[in-house]
């Protein structure tokens, strides 16, 4: 993972730990309050909303524990890998779309930032400026063209 997803997955999990669990171990003793936890719909909220949290926080600490956090700005190479940042040009249309290539938790389209594991940055991986890419994609196929590689 980039540094950036590391950076952002250990806050997340700072959240939680910090605000996210206090906040509903409070909500849940405040549920006990009011007395009959059978019919308690405030309390089994609550305790649904914990085993998420629970959740949440065993996934992060597990991913943190695993990842290799690669720094993308001490990367340097002429062929698209993890971590560039890639400009391409739809042969199609001609439109140019940037795109960073990401660890899977750390993928927002909307954001640039795609995943390793998907079509088009499969498709990239290994390729170098100027080179033509295929993808398939589930409305058909599309070419684009490599225009930038870069590292930032």
């Amino acid at each position: 993972m980039t540094v950036a997803g590391h950076e952002w997955l250990e806050e997340e999990l700072r959240r939680l730990k910090n605000i996210e669990r206090p906040e509903v171990i409070q909500a849940i003793a405040e549920a006990r309050a009011h007395g009959d936890l059978s019919e308690n719909a405030e309390y089994h909220a609550a305790k649904e909303k914990q085993g998420w949290i629970e959740g949440q926080i065993l996934e992060f600490e597990d991913k943190i524990g695993r990842a290799q956090v690669i720094d993308v700005v001490k990367l340097s190479s002429e062929t698209v890998i993890f971590g560039a940042t890639v400009t391409i040009l739809d042969e199609d249309t001609e439109e140019e779309k940037t795109y960073q290539i990401v660890g899977d938790f750390e993928s927002d389209v909307k954001k640039g930032k795609i995943s390793i594991q998907s079509p088009i940055a499969r498709a990239m991986i290994g390729k170098s400026e100027g080179d033509s890419i295929e993808v398939a994609a589930p409305g058909g196929s599309h070419a684009y063209e490599i225009m930038k590689v870069a590292f930032i």
